[in-house]
């Protein structure tokens, strides 16, 4: 089984990230519920603080505040409204 990575990531605004990920899965995903889950995460309501993001090297989805998210994670909360090209 191949591993499956973010490629791409935008930030649309309102907590809200299209994702495009390896295997060709992209679509929106609405990160508030894991912002309000998580203290580490509270700095990310501020709309600059999240849409201040990079991938890093394995590609995660990262912020400067600590506060990051696993491909995988993103992968299972993105497969529910996704398509696949």
């Amino acid at each position: 089984m191949d591993c499956i990575y973010l490629v791409n990531a935008k930030y649309l605004g309102n907590t809200k990230f299209y994702l495009e990920f390896s295997d060709g899965l992209k679509g929106e995903v609405d990160l508030m519920p894991i912002i309000n889950r998580y203290k580490q995460a509270h700095k990310l309501r501020d709309e600059k603080e999240i849409s201040d993001f990079y991938l890093d090297s394995w590609p995660t989805l990262v912020w400067k505040c600590g506060f990051d998210i696993a491909p995988e994670s993103l992968y299972e909360h993105c497969k529910q409204f996704a398509s696949v090209d």
